[in-house]
């Protein structure tokens, strides 16, 4: 089911398939170097991960597939994740090495800013990352998003930024 489309992509729920993308995806040391994330253990663990993910149902929006339209190939993934404990919403993405520096993250977080906003009426979202990870704090930044506060994040020192829906 495709949730939002840009130039480029379409945003999808994540399907069943997905399962060996995402497992080659989070098996790079790279990719994951500023998540605090751990590698999937096999395809069958991203299968269930992928069996357990409730966030559409329980929550109307999650972290979506991001598929190139022209060649249908998996890119990573990017979307909303409602924090319960914080009552918050954060943008997220994460792809493939060879997708970096080609404004991939930069065209569909904004797209799931808007989709947030817009379409769901949410009031604010937050990104959240590693004070050394300047690719994403510039994507942020690139998206309209503002310096809000320093966190611990795993150990390192963290930074969230956030940025407002617009009241017309």
């Amino acid at each position: 089911m495709i949730i939002l489309e840009t130039d480029r992509f379409f945003l999808r729920e994540f399907e069943a398939i997905d399962a060996s993308s995402l497992f080659l995806l989070n098996s790079d040391e790279e990719v994951l170097r500023y998540t605090g994330d751990k590698p999937f253990d096999s395809i069958q663990h991203a299968s269930l991960f992928l069996e357990k993910y409730d966030h559409y149902r329980k929550h109307g929006f999650g972290r979506w597939a991001v598929v190139d339209k022209l060649t249908g190939e998996f890119t990573g993934w990017c979307g909303l994740k409602y924090h319960e404990q914080q009552d918050e919403v954060d943008v997220g993405y994460r792809f493939f090495k060879r997708c970096w520096n080609r404004g991939y993250a930069t065209e569909t977080a904004a797209a799931c800013l808007v989709y947030g906003f817009e379409r769901l009426g949410i009031e604010s979202i937050i990104g959240r990352a590693m004070k050394a990870n300047s690719a994403s704090i510039r994507v942020f930044e690139k998206v309209g998003m503002h310096f809000g506060h320093e966190f611990l994040f795993d150990g390192h020192e963290g930074l969230v930024y956030l940025k407002l829906a617009d009241k017309q």
